[in-house]
């Protein structure tokens, strides 16, 4: 957010209004990415299909959304940056990413393609969405709050997910209650629900957050261009944002694909829904006060340490995952992924816009937005590829481990000092 400077005191309103959005799209991303999309993709839509080959499906369909996010965001973030409209284009993402998802629970079984295609252009809104909002982060806020305030909106995320996620359960276990046929019926309507859910509680966002102001030139296309080639003059001089990058692209890979690919690998191991749709409903519990809470200690112990901690918790889920055997297993490593994987996500957002200069702070959060979609590419496809090369679904943990060491060790050499000097 060029040339906008943070509230020195921020309105609480304000506030709630942007953390609020992060309760609204967390709906899709439980609902849909995480729980009862992968379920109905290998059950419904590739019913007729092996599971190793409906897992490597989705993982391709997950990487091509990935692909054409990172065709997309640099681009729309300039323009948005340059023409004042990045709330604006927020809203246009998410509210398509919703009709989308609503499209979505009307595919027929057996129909895989088309239920493809609109999973990965609503998934294309979803993280188009999100690159905007967290732009909006650095100018509501003062800098010694932004640890906090990240905390909050994912913390307030996993709650609004899960209270979602956990009717769309219920209607499952008991679709007679709720007037439908039956448990399919049931989690087709959670499709539905979702798209209301995205749509109505992004509406304060819409209303209260102000929208920052143009950083001039006009959203042109040429304009766009060249704000991109000033963007990467200036990663090059911030040689600390640059090594940031690096390892946020390969740990946040990790934590993208544990999100996206945990039930189909619980599937594929031969787990009931209903043990996946417990664990997933534990991820989302502990994960709200979990996230909140890493908020907080990031502002007291550093968001590196805090972040570090988070990744070393995901590599034991990873050995674990590769032994596991009982459901009980399965809720356990669903709490530990809880605990971990809010604050990993909130911390790296605050670190990040603590090593940027503020005044770049919307084209460098672009940057940050693509290589965290960019990484989308890698993980689930290997995830994916790794269990059907070695013929069993239990070495695509190997993925996991190699993103999240590689990425813990390479932020440890990140120079905060010299950053923020």
């Amino acid at each position: 957010m060029a040339g906008v400077a943070s509230p020195a005191r921020p309105s609480r309103r304000v506030v709630w209004s942007w953390a609020l959005y992060d309760w609204a799209n967390s709906a899709f991303a439980t609902v849909v990415l995480a729980g009862f999309f992968p379920i109905l993709f290998q059950d419904y839509w590739s019913s007729a299909a092996a599971p190793a080959t409906a897992n490597l499906r989705l993982g391709w369909a997950n990487g091509l959304a990935s692909l054409l996010i990172v065709l997309l965001a640099p681009l729309a973030g300039a323009m948005a940056d340059r023409g004042g409209w990045r709330k604006r284009a927020l809203l246009f993402f998410a509210w398509s990413a919703a009709a989308l998802t609503a499209l979505l629970a009307l595919v027929p079984g057996g129909d895989w393609l088309v239920a493809a295609t609109l999973f990965v252009l609503a998934t294309v809104g979803f993280m188009a969405a999100n690159l905007f909002y967290d732009a909006l982060l650095v100018g509501i806020a003062p800098r010694r709050q932004w640890h906090s305030l990240s905390g909050l909106g994912f913390g307030l995320g996993y709650l609004g997910g899960g209270l979602l996620y956990l009717g769309c359960v219920i209607a499952v276990l008991q679709p007679a209650r709720f007037g439908l046929a039956g448990p399919l019926e049931a989690a087709l309507a959670g499709l539905m629900a979702t798209a209301v859910w995205w749509a109505v509680f992004a509406l304060p966002l819409a209303r209260y957050v102000p929208e920052p102001p143009a950083t001039g030139g006009g959203a042109s296309l040429g304009g766009g261009l060249r704000q991109i080639g000033s963007t990467l003059r200036h990663l090059r001089a911030y040689r600390p944002v640059v090594v940031f990058l690096l390892a946020y692209w390969l740990y946040i890979d990790g934590v993208g694909t544990t999100i996206r690919m945990a039930v189909a690998y619980g599937r594929a191991l031969g787990f009931e829904q209903n043990d996946l749709i417990v664990a997933l409903l534990i991820t989302q519990f502990v994960g709200f006060p979990a996230a909140i809470a890493m908020g907080a200690l990031g502002e007291r112990i550093g968001a590196r340490p805090g972040i570090l901690l988070g990744l070393g918790v995901y590599i034991l889920i990873a050995v674990w995952g590769a032994f596991i055997q009982a459901p009980w297993e399965f809720y356990c490593i669903a709490a530990l992924v809880g605990l971990a994987q809010g604050g990993v996500q909130a911390l790296s957002r605050s670190l990040y816009a603590r090593l940027i200069p503020p005044e770049r702070a919307a084209e460098f959060f672009g940057f940050y937005n693509l290589l965290g979609k960019f990484a989308a590419l890698i993980g689930p496809p290997a995830f994916g590829f790794l269990g059907v090369w070695l013929g069993d679904v239990r070495y695509s943990m190997l993925a996991l481990i190699v993103l999240f060491t590689a990425g813990g060790l390479i932020l440890w050499r990140v120079d905060l000092r010299g950053a923020e000097a």
